[in-house]
């Protein structure tokens, strides 16, 4: 383990550097953090034993530096947040608990991502600081992201066939445990420096085309699993305003992006989107899995207008929309958006 997040924080901060030299303006805060599952993973699988990896086309065929590890044709939600720059610890196939994802190989579970923070903190960013004081005002102003918790449910509970999580918590318990599980660690993240946190819902999984074609159900989505979804995203909501209220100078901000993923999904022409129900790329096991390398010519030629990329992720096209309300709306990241937290003082 040592050896491995030696390797990690090396990787991590050359691409911090690289991604500092491409800036052309006075970033708006410090740094951007980032943390979770496939959603906001930007490549730290390709350094692990994993089965879940993106680092190969047709993934990436629509951003500017190709395959690069992100599980879509382009940028993802924080790739969007241009004027910031950081670190990304997201680990795709990973969750909140340590064991999701285990039979898919080596990942990163948020507790780990935390540890890798942690170790950050401690040996990497003092020197770029003339002293403690000025480390502990670059992460109290810098702006953290996290989406983790869909892992939990697709590849913990709902994977019966390698996990007995649902014979041992009901839905509401196991939603408990999971809040319960990821209050620790953002207290943690507190402690360690950060203030000013998003944390985004779970969407709807059981619109996703791993569910939809594999599970019977009426309508355009497994609604069982949606509310899956909505019973974690219940708790997170006050757990977050509990946490702000209790941690001094804290601002725990929800990522309230469930809704706006179902009504994509359900009215597409909404967003400007002709389909909303199948993968973009050709992927393993019909439709439900993930893309098949080296299969690009026989993607979806207006991927713009795709809602999902592969059986779990969605196209560059449906994270923008996220990204800019996030950024700057008021529906999406509530109370305040990412310029709201910037100014915050």
């Amino acid at each position: 383990m040592k050896k491995l997040m030696i390797l990690m924080m090396a990787i991590l901060m050359l691409h911090s550097i690289a991604l500092g030299e491409t800036m052309n303006s006075r970033p708006l805060a410090p740094a951007l953090y980032v943390f979770g599952d496939s959603l906001f993973d930007s490549g730290n699988n390709n350094l692990l034993p994993a089965l879940a990896k993106a680092d190969f086309l047709p993934y990436g065929m629509n951003f500017d530096r190709g395959p690069t590890g992100r599980f879509t044709n382009g940028k993802t939600v924080v790739d969007f947040i241009e004027q910031l720059t950081g670190l990304n610890f997201a680990s795709g196939s990973c969750g909140i608990l340590p064991e999701t994802g285990n039979d898919l190989g080596r990942c990163l579970n948020f507790q780990e991502q935390i540890d890798f923070f942690e170790t950050a903190i401690e040996e990497e960013l003092p020197r770029h600081y003339l002293n403690s004081d000025d480390l502990s005002n670059h992460l109290a102003k810098s702006i953290y992201v996290i989406s983790v918790g869909s892992n939990d449910y697709i590849n913990n509970y709902l994977d019966k066939k390698h996990y007995d999580t649902s014979k041992r918590f009901s839905p509401q318990s196991f939603a408990k445990l999971l809040i319960d599980n990821l209050s620790q660690q953002l207290r943690r993240m507190y402690y360690l420096g950060a203030r000013k946190v998003i944390m985004f819902e779970i969407g709807p999984i059981g619109c996703i085309p791993s569910s939809t074609r594999q599970f019977k159900h009426n309508g355009r989505c497994v609604e069982e699993f949606n509310e899956f979804a909505v019973m974690f995203n219940d708790h997170l909501a006050p757990m977050l305003v509990n946490l702000t209220s209790n941690l001094q100078g804290s601002s725990f901000v929800l990522g309230h992006a469930h809704w706006l993923g179902y009504d994509a999904v359900t009215h597409p022409s909404k967003y400007d989107l002709s389909d909303s129900m199948n993968a973009c790329c050709v992927t393993w096991l019909n439709g439900t899995s993930g893309c098949i390398p080296e299969l690009g010519a026989l993607a979806c030629h207006n991927p713009d207008k795709h809602y999902f990329w592969d059986g779990y992720h969605l196209t560059e096209t449906v994270y923008r929309t996220i990204a800019s309300l996030c950024f700057n709306g008021s529906s999406v990241c509530i109370p305040k958006n990412i310029k709201d937290l910037v100014l915050q003082v």
